[in-house]
């Protein structure tokens, strides 16, 4: 199975500051959180890709599980995109 370099940052950092230090590694942000559409869609804050994920109810493991299938499915698709995960569906903007 491949591996895919991973990071975190502080919960508190602010999303314009981690979309920047994505951008800066050529990284894309796996997320819950729902500001990072507003940044990239009304403030159109430049990116490398942003996977949201819409899995409130899940646990850890599950939601753990759907990201390492994105990235093997998906993976090719996904920078520069912002994608969004919900109900067992996978939507990749253009």
């Amino acid at each position: 199975m491949p591996r895919w370099p991973c990071g975190t940052w502080t919960p508190h950092l602010p999303d314009v500051e981690v979309l920047a230090l994505a951008r800066q590694h050529t990284a894309i942000v796996i997320t819950m959180d729902k500001d990072f559409g507003d940044l990239v869609f009304k403030e159109h804050r430049p990116h490398h890709g942003i996977l949201l994920l819409r899995l409130e109810e899940a646990t850890g493991p599950e939601r753990a599980t759907v990201v390492r299938l994105i990235l093997e499915q998906h993976a090719a698709e996904l920078p520069g995109r912002f994608a969004v995960f919900q109900h067992d569906r996978l939507r990749i903007s253009q």
